[in-house]
């Protein structure tokens, strides 16, 4: 390359050619081929392949994701997936944003799960884009909703059924250490080690979880009741109107009158609390998969274990962007 004095600052000027990448000793086609390999495989593993420097893979592979947020194009969702990550312990979160039409993250940052920090994504989409969306999946915490409700307030808020059942299942697993507390001596035998085949669903067990859970549930009739009820709650994202849905909830929280199960009252009064947001899923035009964000969390805490935890915040940002897209 052809190295020319500059007359006007007095510095070196280097000739700049296509067909190199970002780092000028390697060619484009080369930092695509690195960040091919690094969605398989870790870094390091890459770069004991190649002889190369860790920091050299890791500099190819972020030239590589950014040419793949390129070529997406800028988002204009039309449905949200909010939700937040834990980057490192502490509680240090940072909040992900997905398009579940387009079924990709679009963004990720924030200094941690608050409402000024989820203001940020709104105001770098912009109000034009801002007035496009239409629904909002996120779980019940209320900075995301008073966000989203400044941001965009003609959009539908719905929250999603996995945290939901989650704190049932928090329920009931505060059920089954009251009762083993309650008991003593043999008849702690059928509950102890069974949190996950009472978590669990029936058709996830093994034959002997299977046959473990039908002795616990035939042993204690509160934890069969309990874990009957829960069962039985994921009823309330079938149906297609919300007066039916309420029905179904009323008649599951009647349910509970005599049952002396206080961790499942209080969760009937969260419900309560939060019904708009439950109810917006009886909308045909609400149907969405509620999966893809509980999805993108598994993946995104695959690639950070593989990593064994990453450091910087940018390459975590390309790496979380990235993750669903195409390779190049």
């Amino acid at each position: 390359m052809r190295r020319v004095d500059c007359r006007r600052c007095g510095g070196v000027k280097l000739e700049q050619l296509d067909v190199l990448a970002d780092n000028r000793r390697y060619t484009e086609r080369f930092a695509m081929d690195v960040g091919r390999r690094c969605s398989r495989a870790s870094v390091r593993d890459v770069a004991r392949e190649l002889g190369l420097d860790w920091h050299t893979v890791k500099d190819l592979e972020k030239q590589y994701m950014r040419a793949q947020l390129a070529r997406a194009g800028a988002p204009s969702p039309a449905v949200l997936g909010i939700d937040e990550i834990s980057v490192r312990k502490r509680h240090t979160y940072r909040i992900v944003v997905s398009d579940l039409l387009a079924r990709r993250p679009i963004w990720f940052g924030g200094r941690d799960r608050s409402e000024a920090s989820l203001a940020q994504f709104y105001d770098e989409l912009g109000p034009q884009k801002c007035s496009q969306i239409r629904l909002a999946v996120m779980d019940m915490w209320k900075p995301f909703r008073n966000a989203t409700a400044a941001a965009a307030p003609q959009a539908a808020i719905l929250f999603d059924k996995f945290h939901i059942m989650r704190h049932l299942g928090e329920a009931l697993d505060k059920v089954r250490k009251a009762e083993y507390a309650r008991l003593t001596g043999k008849d702690r035998r059928f509950i102890k080690g069974q949190k996950y085949a009472l978590l669990s669903r029936r058709e996830n067990l093994s034959l002997e979880g299977r046959r473990s859970l039908k002795l616990l549930l035939a042993a204690n009739k509160r934890l069969n009741t309990a874990y009957l009820l829960k069962e039985s709650f994921g009823q309330l994202w079938s149906y297609q109107r919300e007066g039916w849905a309420r029905r179904f909830f009323d008649n599951w929280r009647q349910s509970l009158k005599w049952q002396r199960l206080k961790p499942y009252a209080r969760f009937a009064d969260m419900i309560e609390r939060h019904w708009d947001g439950i109810a917006a899923f009886c909308k045909p035009e609400n149907k969405v998969s509620l999966g893809f964000v509980e999805g993108l969390n598994n993946k995104i805490r695959v690639f950070q274990r593989r990593a064994y935890g990453l450091r910087d915040e940018e390459y975590l940002r390309l790496k979380v962007l990235t993750c669903m897209l195409d390779p190049l």
